[in-house]
C-alpha cells in the first residue's frame, strides 16, 4: 500500500508517535511518501497526486485534517487523521485509537466513512476576494473564539487544560444580536456566540447537540445564551447525563438546524474554525457539502450514535 503522509510540525505540544507510526506502517510494507506543511506552504501542491495514493494521513491538528479534507472533497480519497494536536476532536469524534501502531494498523486495514464537511465562506476585504475555508466539527463567532485564541499560549504546557482557562480569561464575553438566515427563514437572537456543529462531540468528549447526525447533510446551529461562562453549565451537565441515559435537553442553548446559514452580529464578532481563529470578524455565511470527506475508522470502530447515522464501508 502506498501512503501520502503530509504533517504539520507545528501542531500539538510534544511527542505524537509519528516515528513509531511510520515504522509500523513500514513493517507491514507499506510505502510512505512524507511531505512536511510549513508555514506559508501550499496545501493544493502538496496533495497534487493524492488520487495516485490508497491513504493520504494528516498528521497534525483538527484544523490541518479539515484544511486536508477540504482540498480533497468529494473525491473519495480516504484520509486517515493522525491525532497530533492538541484537542484532536475529529480522531476522537471517529473512534480513532491512540496507539501509533494500531493507527498503523487502521490506516492499512480500517473501513471508510464519508460525512459532511462545512464550508465557511468569509467576508470580503478591500483588495480581496471572498476566502473559503472547510470544517468537519465546527466553525463559531463570538466566545468560542475569544476562548480558542487565549489558549492558544497555554497550549505547549497544558495541553487540552489550556481551554479551561482560555474560559476563565474571558468571563465577561460580548453579548451581541444575531440576524441569523437558515435556509428560507430568518431568526433574529442574542447571545455570546453562534456555533456551526457539524461533529457534535468537542473538548472532553462533551456532545454540545443530542442527537446529531454527521451524514444528513445539515448544520446544527447553535445559539448560546447565556451571559456568562457560569451560564453553560446546565448545558454541560446535560452533556454529560447524556453518557449514563438519553437527555436530549441544553439548556441555555438555542438549537436549530440548516443546510446553508448566514449570520450578522451587532456588534461583530471573532471567527474560529476547527480551533483555528481567523483575522476576520462576522458576518459570515457556511453551507454543508453532503458527504464530501473520507475518512479511514477502525474495521471494528463503533461509532457515537448520537454523531453519526448509517455509516458506509468501502
Amino acid at each position: 500500500m502506498n501512503i501520502l503522509m503530509v504533517t504539520n510540525l507545528r501542531s500539538g505540544f510534544g511527542e505524537s508517535g509519528l516515528n513509531d507510526f511510520v515504522r509500523e506502517l513500514g513493517a507491514h510494507h507499506a510505502e510512505v511518501t512524507l511531505r512536511f506543511l510549513n508555514e506559508g506552504a501550499d496545501l493544493k501542491h502538496l496533495l497534487r497526486d493524492a488520487s495516485d495514493y490508497a491513504r493520504v494521513v494528516s498528521a497534525g491538528g483538527d484544523g490541518t485534517a479539515s484544511g486536508v479534507a477540504y482540498a480533497l472533497r468529494n473525491t473519495g480519497i480516504p484520509i486517515l487523521p493522525y491525532p497530533a494536536g492538541t484537542a484532536n476532536l475529529l480522531a476522537r469524534n471517529l473512534r480513532l485509537p491512540v496507539d501509533p501502531a494500531e493507527l498503523a494498523m487502521t490506516t492499512i486495514a480500517g473501513r471508510t466513512v464519508s460525512i459532511d464537511l462545512g464550508e465557511l465562506t468569509l467576508p470580503s476585504r478591500p483588495g480581496f476576494a471572498s476566502q473559503h475555508r472547510g470544517f468537519s466539527i465546527a466553525a463559531g463567532a463570538g466566545f468560542d473564539a475569544r476562548v480558542i485564541e487565549s489558549a492558544l499560549p497555554l497550549k505547549a504546557s497544558l495541553g487540552e487544560g489550556a481551554y479551561i482557562i482560555g474560559a476563565i480569561q474571558n468571563m465577561t464575553p460580548t453579548v451581541s444580536d444575531f440576524t441569523l438566515r437558515l435556509d428560507d427563514k430568518v431568526i433574529e437572537t442574542e447571545g455570546i456566540a453562534v456555533l456551526l456543529m457539524n461533529l457534535a462531540r468537542i473538548q472532553f468528549d462533551i456532545a454540545v447537540t443530542h442527537g446529531s447526525d454527521a451524514q444528513d447533510g445539515l448544520l446544527e446551529v447553535v445559539v448560546l445564551k447565556p451571559s456568562s461562562p457560569a451560564g453553560l453549565l446546565p448545558a454541560i451537565w446535560a452533556a454529560l447525563l447524556d453518557r449514563l441515559k438519553d437527555h436530549p435537553a441544553r439548556p441555555g442553548l438555542e438549537i436549530h438546524t440548516a443546510s446553508s446559514v448566514e449570520v450578522s452580529a451587532d456588534p461583530s464578532l471573532a471567527l474560529e474554525y476547527d480551533g483555528e481563529v481567523l483575522d476576520v470578524t462576522t458576518p459570515f455565511s457556511a453551507r454543508v457539502l453532503p458527504r464530501a470527506a473520507t475518512f479511514v475508522v477502525a474495521r471494528d470502530a463503533t461509532l457515537p450514535t448520537d454523531v453519526f447515522g448509517e455509516t458506509s464501508e468501502a
